[in-house]
C-alpha cells in the first residue's frame, strides 16, 4: 500500500457503532413513538406534505430526536444544515443564517437547520435564529433533553411547536434489539447470535428507555459472549457479569432532578412511605448530593408536618448530620429512615400557612412601631419615654397567661396560626382555645 495514496478505504461497518448502523431509514421504522409520528398524526401529515414549520423535539436521550430530524431532512425539498450547540458558536450561527437568507432570496428554497442540544445555546445565540425563522428562511428543528419552557427563549418557543418524545417502553426496545440481532445488512445478523426474548427484555430494562444505550449494550454483549457452537450466546449469566448499574436518567441541574424531588415531596405529603422510599432511592442511586436530599427533608419537616409532630424536625436534622458525617453509600439508610418517618407522621401545614399570612401582613399593612409595653427599657431615657410600661409578666399570673396585646394596634385580633386537630397540634389547639377563653373572661370583668 502506498502511504501517500489518497484513495479512501471503505469503512468497515463493524467499526461503526450499532446505534448508528440501526438508525431508522423511514418514518415507519421508528419504534415506540406512534403517538407523535404514527400514520395520520398531525406531525406525520405535515412531514408527508412537506409543510413542516419550526419544531422543538423534547425528550430523554435515545428516544429518536436526531433520527427524526434526519428523516425530515431526507423527505423535504429544503436544504439541510446540522450542527451541535456544544461545538458551534455565534459566528457559525450567523454564517448559517446569512447563507439561508441568501439561498431563499436567490433560489426560493428554505433551509432546515437542525440544532442538537439547543438548550446549550445561550440567549444571544438563540436570538440569532429569530429573524430568519420569522422571515421563513429557515425551518428550525431543535433537539433538547431539557424542558424548553426553561431552556429556550420565549420568543423562539412561541414560533415553534414542541414535540414531546417519550422514553421507550420495554416492548419497543426489545423490538429494536431483536431487529438488530436479525438484521444481516446493518445489524449483527451475520454473527447469528442467540438470545431469548426474556434476555433481551433484561437488556431493555437496564437501558431504562434509551434505545442508544440498549443497542450499545447489545453490541458489547455479542462481542463478549461465549460461542459454544460457533454462535455468540447471550444469557442471564453474561448479562449479570457485564452489566453492573442501571442507566438512570438524571441531571442534577436539569428537569429530572426537580421531577424526582417533587415526587418525593408529594409521596411523603400523601403519607405513602413506599412511594417515598422509592423516589428517594431513585435519587440516591442516580448519584444525587446527599446533603441536598437532607436539606429537602428538613424543609418538609417544617412545611408539611410542622407541630403536628415536632419530633419530625429533630429526626430530619439528625439525618442531615448523619449524611454529612457518613456520605454515600452509608447515609442512605439515615435518609430513608427520615423519609419514612415524615411519610408516616401526621401532616399539618399550619406553621407554613401562619408564616405566609404573617409575611403577607408585613408586606400589605403599615409597619407600626413595636407597642411601648413590649419594648425593653435598659436606660433611664427609655423609662422616661414609657418603654416597658404596662408590660405584664406572664409567670406572675396563676395560669401563666397575661391579658395583654402583643401585636401592633392595626393587627390586633389577627390570627395567623390555626392548628388543626391532628397529631400534637390537637393538644396545641386545646391550649390556645383555653388561653383565649381566659383572656376573654378577663376582658369582660
Amino acid at each position: 500500500m502506498n502511504l501517500f495514496d489518497e484513495t479512501p478505504e471503505p469503512v468497515d461497518p463493524r467499526t461503526v457503532p450499532l446505534p448508528e448502523r440501526m438508525r431508522p431509514r423511514t418514518l415507519d421504522e421508528i419504534v415506540g413513538q406512534d403517538e407523535v409520528i404514527g400514520p395520520g398524526r398531525p406531525l406525520r401529515e405535515l412531514i408527508d406534505r412537506d409543510l413542516l414549520q419550526s419544531i422543538i423535539l423534547w425528550g430523554p436521550p435515545g428516544t429518536g430526536k436526531t433520527t427524526l430530524a434526519r428523516l425530515i431532512a431526507d423527505l423535504t425539498h429544503a436544504d439541510y444544515v446540522s450542527f451541535s450547540a456544544v461545538l458551534a458558536g455565534i459566528k457559525e450561527v450567523k454564517e448559517v443564517m446569512a447563507a439561508a437568507e441568501d439561498r431563499r432570496r436567490r433560489l426560493g428554497r428554505r433551509t432546515i437547520v437542525f440544532i442538537d442540544e439547543i438548550h446549550r445555546f445561550n440567549r444571544a445565540q438563540q436570538d440569532a435564529f429569530l429573524p430568519r425563522v420569522e422571515a421563513g428562511d429557515i425551518i428550525l428543528i431543535g433537539a433538547t433533553t431539557e424542558n424548553p419552557s426553561f431552556e429556550v427563549n420565549a420568543a423562539l418557543l412561541s414560533r415553534s411547536k414542541v414535540v414531546v418524545l417519550k422514553p421507550l417502553d420495554e416492548d419497543a426496545i426489545t423490538t429494536i434489539l431483536r431487529r438488530a440481532l436479525d438484521d444481516e445488512e446493518r445489524g449483527l445478523g451475520r454473527e447469528r447470535p442467540e438470545a431469548a426474548d426474556d434476555t433481551l427484555r433484561q437488556v431493555a430494562r437496564f437501558a431504562n428507555g434509551d434505545a442508544r444505550t440498549a443497542l450499545n449494550l447489545l453490541q458489547l454483549l455479542v462481542a463478549s459472549a461465549p460461542q459454544p457452537a460457533g454462535r455468540p450466546r447471550i444469557d442471564e449469566e453474561l448479562i449479570a457479569r457485564t452489566l453492573q448499574h442501571k442507566a438512570l436518567l438524571y441531571d442534577k441541574s436539569g428537569e429530572e432532578h426537580f421531577n424526582l424531588i417533587s415526587a418525593l415531596h408529594k409521596a411523603m405529603r400523601n403519607s405513602d412511605p413506599d412511594a417515598a422510599v422509592y423516589w428517594l432511592a431513585r435519587m440516591v442511586q442516580a448519584g444525587e448530593d446527599p446533603m441536598y436530599i437532607a436539606r429537602r427533608l428538613v424543609r418538609f419537616a417544617s412545611e408539611d408536618v410542622g407541630n403536628a409532630d415536632p419530633q419530625a424536625l429533630v429526626v430530619t436534622v439528625a439525618a442531615r448530620d448523619a449524611a454529612h458525617l457518613l456520605g454515600f453509600p452509608e447515609a442512605n439508610t439515615a435518609l430513608a429512615q427520615a423519609a419514612i418517618y415524615l411519610a408516616t407522621a401526621p401532616k399539618s401545614n399550619a406553621v407554613y400557612r401562619a408564616y405566609l399570612q404573617a409575611a403577607d401582613a408585613v408586606e400589605r399593612e403599615n409597619a407600626l412601631p413595636v407597642p411601648l409595653h413590649l419594648r425593653n427599657a435598659p436606660t433611664r431615657l427609655m423609662k422616661d419615654l414609657t418603654y416597658g410600661r404596662g408590660y405584664q409578666y406572664a409567670h406572675d399570673d396563676p395560669d401563666a397567661v397575661a391579658d395583654m396585646e402583643c401585636l401592633p394596634e392595626n393587627l390586633q385580633g389577627r390570627q395567623f396560626y390555626s392548628p388543626p386537630e391532628r397529631g400534637f397540634e390537637k393538644e396545641i389547639k386545646r391550649r390556645l382555645d383555653l388561653w383565649r377563653e381566659i383572656k376573654r373572661k378577663r376582658r369582660e370583668r
